[in-house]
């Protein structure tokens, strides 16, 4: 994690000296797994509803939801998720930015500075006296797998009045050089907050970048990340801990190379491909020795059955102490599928009764479908290369086809951009293998469009026309037509091993950046199109411009003569700077744009109905 954060530093810094073309790393725009949730479309906020909660009050962010615990929180700012950091006290953080509960940047979010994310307790019985020794304890860090906050940036603490129903800050802290998780604990004994009605929350302080020559690169940033919050009378500053074991982290793929793979090909080298063990991490949070078992069950989900267990015994762990441990795994999946299978892989910790078992059972589900991934589908930042220089730049990641199989499309997960300041054309390639890094090109899709999807859990679904054959090593990646960050999904939870190369000045070259690339390519056989989506692409001359070339009027035609009405044309330049954005009722003057060659771009009712090239003349 050390490494990462100085070759992302480095990446950085490079780029402010400089201004030269590299490698850059960036926050996102919007949260897709928040944007796309099921959740999203329920009420914001709670109606307090949960009533006056009791002591102990204890939340480690554990449950399966995206959004806090309406039980014991009145709010649904923050992002509950595992992807966030590596070293998490349970499972489970709840992450504070400068998204919004929806998913998108604040649209308060400002270069000065703002009140980003909130987590407000529900309402809690306190009516205590300062003999009963309250204290609140959790823990806190800056960054983790994110942007780490600066100086200027901070995260407060608010304790409430219920007499007077005002907040006070009493505890706020800066960001900084600081890495990993540390805890804290402050004594309640104002007698003020001792009453029925007590809440406390965590407020975030954020400053957005001040990029203004690329606002592709403004995005999400200034981190932190809470984990374990316990209130609780009877206690000590030296009295923090909790009588739990429990599960630190998800459990990740079992195959050695990959996230995903096409079922077709993992049976033909499942023994090279199937991991030998599977790899938990789990903590004592305790100050005694305790005892745990575990247990691993994989489900064949096709036909709900069990198929494989076994258990890794018992153990003894010592008090507040972190267990790495690889459980012997004989078993390699098996399906009668013959062209897709999925698997749950469910893991158990046995633990004593008085532990809270929301964090005693961690559950992946390995997925064999018709791509190759090495992501695991969540983006935490933005990838692309960036500076003077960049125009021409390429990006390229390395596959493997076990079997000779045909390329038919190829998924990709764009970020959405400040002001959609991405949405521009770039060439779509594939590239056969030159010992070890991209050669010939085999398929060459020019000037296809930024886009994010609304399915396909953020990825969109570019189809590679007519495909193309693959046995071995190939290449997919892209050719930037201008000097603008694309900004492409990274998942930064699982490491790239030497497969994503970057173009410039003639030379191809390792990435240096820690995360695997959004990127997947598609195989076997024709691919249905099942939505517009699907065959966006497949014709690049979807949309009829007439005339072409023209000097003042257009009329543009997409074929969907039941839905005129709710056509809307767009008209930019090859660096994606928008000049025409209107309806498409009859004439569109272009009268107004200076010679050149144009992208036109109609959507129907927000989705792309297709694109074409304009030749404007004097």
């Amino acid at each position: 994690m050390i490494r990462q954060k100085l070759i992302l530093s480095l990446i950085f810094t490079t780029i402010v000296i400089s201004g030269s073309a590299q490698e850059v790393v960036t926050g996102l725009q919007s949260n897709y797994s928040i944007v796309t949730s099921v959740e999203n479309t329920k009420k914001g906020t709670s109606s307090l509803s949960a009533g006056m909660a009791e002591l102990p009050f204890f939340d480690d962010f554990s449950g399966n939801s995206i959004y806090p615990d309406l039980s014991k929180w009145t709010d649904r700012y923050v992002f509950i998720n595992d992807t966030y950091s590596e070293s998490q006290i349970t499972t489970g953080i709840a992450t504070f930015d400068a998204i919004d509960e929806k998913g998108r940047l604040y649209e308060t979010a400002i270069s000065t500075g703002f009140a980003g994310d909130m987590l407000t307790s529900q309402p809690i019985n306190l009516e205590y006296t300062t003999s009963d020794n309250i204290l609140l304890s959790f823990y806190y860090e800056a960054g983790g797998l994110g942007d780490s906050p600066e100086t200027n940036d901070s995260l407060t603490l608010q304790f409430l009045d219920p007499a007077e129903n005002k907040w006070f800050s009493v505890w706020r802290t800066k960001g900084g050089p600081e890495t990993g998780f540390r805890q804290t604990a402050i004594p309640i004994e104002d007698l003020r907050f001792l009453k029925k009605g007590f809440r406390f929350r965590f407020i975030n302080y954020v400053t957005i970048s001040q990029n203004t020559s690329d606002q592709s690169m403004i995005g999400n940033c200034d981190h932190w990340n809470i984990d374990y919050v316990l209130l609780d009378r009877n206690r000590t500053l030296a009295d923090t801990f909790y009588t739990d074991v429990a599960f630190r982290s998800p459990v990740r793929s079992l195959l050695k190379n990959h996230e995903a793979m096409p079922w077709t090909h993992f049976k033909e080298v499942e023994l090279q491909e199937m991991g030998a063990f599977i790899p938990i991490s789990y903590r004592n949070n305790d100050i005694i020795v305790r005892n745990v078992t575990r247990n691993f069950q994989v489900w064949d989900m096709k036909l709900n059955a069990q198929v494989h267990a076994f258990t890794a015994g018992a153990t003894n762990i010592e008090p507040l102490t972190n267990i790495d441990y690889k459980a012997n795994l004989i078993y390699t999946f098996k399906s009668d599928s013959p062209d897709s299978a999925r698997f749950r892989i469910t893991c158990i910790l046995k633990t004593d009764d008085f532990d809270p078992k929301e964090n005693d059972t961690v559950i992946y589900y390995q997925v064999f479908k018709n791509y190759f991934a090495f992501d695991d589908g969540t983006a935490e930042m933005g990838y692309g290369i960036n500076g003077l220089g960049s125009r021409n730049a390429m990006v390229a990641c390395r596959f493997k086809s076990f079997i000779p199989d045909t390329l038919r499309s190829i998924q990709i997960c764009f970020n959405d951009s400040y002001r959609d300041a991405n949405k521009r054309a770039f060439d779509l390639i594939v590239w056969d293998d030159n010992n070890g890094s991209p050669g010939n090109i085999l398929y060459r899709g020019e000037e296809v469009m930024v886009e994010q999807a609304v399915r396909i859990n953020g990825f969109y679904n570019y189809t590679v026309t007519d495909g193309v054959p693959v046995d071995g090593t190939f290449y997919v990646g892209w050719k930037q037509r201008s000097e603008t960050f694309l900004n492409a999904g990274l998942d930064v939870n699982t490491p790239q091993k030497g497969k994503q190369y970057y173009w410039l000045n003639g030379e191809w070259q390792q990435s240096q950046v820690y995360g695997s690339l959004m990127i997947r390519p598609v195989v076997g056989a024709p691919l249905k199109t099942t939505s517009i989506n699907d065959n966006y692409y497949e014709a690049k001359n979807s949309l009829l411009v007439n005339p072409n070339p023209s000097s003042d009027f257009i009329t543009v035609s997409t074929g969907d003569s039941d839905n005129q009405e709710l056509i809307w044309i767009r008209i930019t330049d090859l660096n994606g700077r928008e000049f025409i954005n209107c309806r498409n009722s009859g004439q569109i003057n272009i009268s107004s744009l200076r010679p050149g060659i144009y992208i036109v771009t109609a959507t129907i009712s927000g989705k792309p109905a297709g694109h074409s090239r304009l030749i404007k003349v004097r």
